[in-house]
């Protein structure tokens, strides 16, 4: 009956933390059991009594303000001057700023949201296919959910009580591994259909460029540097990122004015109270599977079918892609975590880490996947590709990122090299 619940719900397009919640308080409910009634006030607030949360608001804000204090336009311009004259220089430059962008953002909805406004008009009218262009900027944004910050590896560190600053680490490589699959890809490409030649900027133009673009890349040198040396936790360097971009917006770029910022703290909190409701609602139908001892269950199954644990995250995979599909990344990581993570580490010896990496990167695909796809279809919204020739557009991309999968899966050491 409540799997029956949960399927219905879902059928008819209920917000997933509103699926979470129902379905956790029908459980609670009907088992008729006085301890779950007495300890579901508080198994709610500490799921989301958790330091590292306060990164999400924070990594959010940082993100409003870079668009609206004009730091997004100085990235793309200092990325001009590494391709420009290159021939298909803004399909590179699209990538770069992307990887740029996501050493700041976290979130890959806002940074396809962001990308797709501002270099796929320019990539149109310099000669690039408009549907081509769309694809890679959806494709470059998913960076946004694995180079470090990521809101992705936040919540992971949540659910699993690991150290999110290891898990931005943990993030490094593979997300250097994904923008340099996706880099050769745009050149394998340019040789079937060659793109438009580019254009370099003057000595002057390029030494304008990087000085305006340095307060800019103060944030991620800012955010990366402190985790990997260990002056600040991810929430303090999120912290400081919003001073730096609100006095760069204010003071040196001056597109950020004080009376916007009403606007972007209400779209901050909106986006925040979002996932937090989320969060809290999965920990208690996370308590509720727990206590129905699901996850023993699905491990009794899963290892009566391999003990291998390189096969076993293959499968996982394939769950994984298919679950996405048709839940969000964010609503698919907090469900299947409670469920897959002990078994990975205990039945199969596989590290916290590396699992937590394959698993967000494998769930922020289906950011681009139908029939939810939420980055495809912001993407599509705000260029006026229909969804299913975008995603048509995208496969090359996909599948490179596909192939970069399966070499995490077998090597662990390009997630947990750097730990």
């Amino acid at each position: 009956m409540i799997f029956l619940i949960f399927a219905v719900l879902m059928a008819l397009a209920v917000p997933i933390g509103l699926v979470l919640a129902f379905t956790a308080i029908y459980y609670i409910w009907s088992s008729d059991n006085a301890v779950l009634f007495e300890s579901f006030g508080s198994q709610l607030f500490n799921s989301i009594d958790n330091y590292g949360l306060l990164a999400i608001p924070l990594f959010i804000f940082v993100g409003e303000l870079m668009n609206e204090g004009g730091l997004t336009k100085r990235l793309i311009q200092f990325a001009r001057v590494f391709f420009g004259g290159v021939r298909g220089g803004l399909a590179y430059i699209n990538l770069l700023a992307n990887m740029m962008m996501a050493a700041i953002l976290g979130s890959a909805v806002a940074q396809i949201a962001i990308m797709a406004q501002a270099i796929v008009p320019e990539m149109e009218k310099d000669g690039y296919n408009k549907t081509f262009a769309t694809s890679l900027t959806a494709v470059s944004g998913i960076l946004g959910a694995i180079i470090p910050p990521s809101m992705m590896f936040v919540i992971f560190g949540v659910l699993a009580q690991v150290s999110i600053g290891d898990m931005f680490i943990s993030g490094i490589i593979p997300g250097t591994l994904l923008g340099t699959g996706l880099l050769l890809a745009i050149f394998f490409l340019g040789l079937k259909n060659p793109y438009p030649k580019g254009q370099w900027l003057n000595k002057e133009e390029a030494l304008k460029a990087i000085v305006r673009a340095l307060p800019a890349l103060a944030i991620p040198v800012v955010i990366i540097l402190g985790i990997l040396l260990g002056f600040t936790t991810p929430t303090e360097s999120a912290g400081i990122a919003c001073l730096i971009a609100l006095l760069v917006g204010i003071f040196v770029y001056k597109e950020l004015r004080l009376s916007s910022l009403t606007k972007l703290l209400e779209r901050t909190v909106i986006s925040t109270a979002m996932v937090v409701f989320l969060v809290a609602a999965a920990g208690v139908f996370g308590w509720t599977i727990t206590f129905e001892q699901i996850p023993d269950k699905v491990a009794q199954w899963i290892t009566g079918t391999t003990t291998n644990p390189i096969v076993f995250l293959f499968l996982v995979t394939l769950l994984l892609m298919a679950l996405g599909t048709v839940l969000d990344g964010i609503a698919a990581l907090i469900l299947v975590v409670p469920i897959l993570l002990p078994i990975a580490t205990q039945n199969y010896g596989i590290d916290t880490y590396h699992f937590g990496v394959i698993v967000c990167i494998v769930l922020v695909l289906g950011l681009l996947t139908p029939p939810v796809g939420t980055g495809l279809f912001v993407a599509s919204s705000l260029t006026g590709i229909k969804p299913g020739k975008l995603f048509g557009a995208m496969m090359p991309f996909l599948i490179t990122v596909s192939i970069i999968v399966c070499l995490l899966v077998i090597f662990p050491v390009l997630t947990v090299g750097l730990l």
